[in-house]
């Protein structure tokens, strides 16, 4: 069984702050995936360099394969000397779950990352070394579907200090309300907003330092098909339904015309639901396929969903409207909480009732072109066929 890391970070900056002093990076391996958070001293410009620059020298080393040793050396003769401190001085976190199952977890100053499987807390063996007169913590350990980490910057267990609490959210708080939320979701990109708004609320929206949650959820890996427009030549109606059919994974047709073929292929009636919007036209059911949406204006809604979620200004308003009964909606659910490969098959019959506005197949394929784009700015694989 192979498995896939769903990754998603919150980040709050300081108060009166532009920039943020913590950075996230992610990395998708051939063979694992990578999750990276430093935390530069201090606040502000010079903070967000240091940060900024630990972790692209981190996720460009790991990219080359080169040893942590190596990285961790590489860092403290690369960032610039603090005038005042006399210190180079940036944290990390860094998780890489490979699709094996095998795991490596190392810190250098952060918080502990929290461990939760079977919705429970575990401890995490740690061993602890010497790099370049630097005391890391470490550990190799297998994964399994459903565990979740939580990275996160010390700014988490010290929110609400002099302001709601006497002595700040600790790492034991954090660790018993991220625990408490996994009781209620595994989703990467709903536990950081979750824990992140907890945070925000200690702070009374006056975040006392750079704050940052970044989560990893492992899973299974799952694949998500869309089978959208006829293909250019009618006789491959049946090609196109039989390679979408074949490929695992979750089928979803978008388009009406594209509907009628699946319906045709599959020998079973279109039901129309009683559901959408002003915004999205109502979905469709056809025994055998999991989700049946309209083409251009339902497509068009979901890009602009996950770029929304793409930019990390989602609150927990975008999730009241992701869990909302319309094609946009459950179509981009789908794509960020139960799919880590995308593949589309595309079809590139003219639709006459779109030749009014451009006079060929590229309102398809610009749409096609978007979501691609989208889906791969939230880390996942996209493949496409044309027909």
């Amino acid at each position: 069984m192979k498995v896939s890391t769903e990754i998603a970070w919150k980040s709050l900056n300081k108060y009166h702050e532009e920039l943020c002093g913590d950075k996230v990076e992610t990395l998708k391996l051939e063979d694992s995936d990578v999750m990276i958070l430093a935390d530069g001293m201090g606040s502000g410009v010079k903070a967000n360099i240091l940060a900024t620059m630990t972790s692209k020298i981190l996720r460009t080393m790991f990219a080359y394969g080169e040893p942590i040793e190596k990285a961790v050396q590489t860092i403290v003769r690369t960032l610039p000397i603090c005038k005042v401190r006399q210190i180079a001085y940036s944290t990390f976190s860094i998780l890489q779950v490979f699709h094996n199952g095998d795991a490596y977890l190392v810190e250098f100053d952060n918080p502990a990352c929290i461990f939760i499987r079977n919705r429970k807390l575990h401890d995490i063996p740690f061993e602890t070394r010497e790099l370049e007169g630097k005391t890391i913590r470490e550990c190799r350990f297998k994964v399994q579907p459903g565990d979740c980490f939580v990275l996160m910057s010390d700014g988490t267990i010290f929110a609400g200090v002099g302001e709601i609490l006497n002595f700040g959210w600790t790492w034991d708080s954090m660790a018993e309300y991220a625990t408490k939320c996994a009781q209620k979701t595994l989703s990467a990109s709903r536990l950081a907003a979750m824990l992140s708004q907890a945070c925000d609320d200690l702070y009374m929206q006056r975040p006392g330092d750079d704050t940052t949650v970044a989560v990893a959820h492992v899973a299974e890996q799952k694949l998500v098909n869309i089978f959208t427009g006829p293909p250019k030549d009618m006789d491959d109606d049946a090609k196109i339904m039989k390679a979408f059919m074949e490929s695992e994974g979750k089928k979803v047709v978008c388009g009406g015309t594209t509907a009628k073929i699946a319906a045709r292929y599959l020998n079973a009636p279109i039901v129309n639901n009683n559901n959408g919007n002003h915004e999205v036209p109502p979905t469709s059911s056809i025994k055998g396929l999991d989700l049946v949406t309209e083409g251009v204006l339902t497509l068009s809604k979901t890009v602009k969903m996950l770029k929304n979620y793409a930019s990390d200004d989602v609150d927990v308003d975008f999730f009241i409207e992701l869990d909302e009964d319309n094609g946009a909606s459950l179509l981009t659910k789908m794509l960020i909480e139960e799919c880590t490969e995308l593949r589309l098959f595309v079809g590139t019959a003219v639709n006459s009732a779109q030749t009014h506005l451009v006079p060929d197949i590229s309102v398809r394929k610009n749409i096609v072109e978007q979501l691609k784009e989208a889906v791969e700015g939230i880390e996942k694989v996209v493949k496409v066929q044309y027909y």
